[in-house]
């Protein structure tokens, strides 16, 4: 088998109600809901945040920056555990 290069692993957390914030873009505020959490080569993480308009609506999909908050952090962190354990018990394709 030759070398595999696996550039990142991606996984998305759902953002508990009581943990969402809101942020505005283009002039629309919106409700962040989930978190995009990337494992990188060198082992860090790097986070982004998605969600929907406050107005309703689909909108667009834009990415916004995780504040630095412990509770966020901590989601990330547990989340990235989790997947960890997840992939290493994966069995294979379907």
């Amino acid at each position: 088998m030759p070398a595999v290069d696996v550039a990142a692993l991606a996984l998305n957390v759902a953002v508990p109600a009581e943990l969402q914030w809101t942020d505005t873009r283009r002039g629309e505020e919106f409700v962040l809901q989930s978190i995009t959490v990337r494992l990188l080569p060198d082992g860090s993480l790097a986070a982004k945040a998605y969600g929907r308009p406050v107005a309703g609506g689909r909108g667009g999909y834009v990415s916004f920056a995780v504040p630095d908050r412990p509770e966020l952090r901590a989601l990330i962190e547990a989340a990235a555990d989790r997947a960890a354990v997840r992939w290493a018990g994966h069995t294979g394709l379907g």
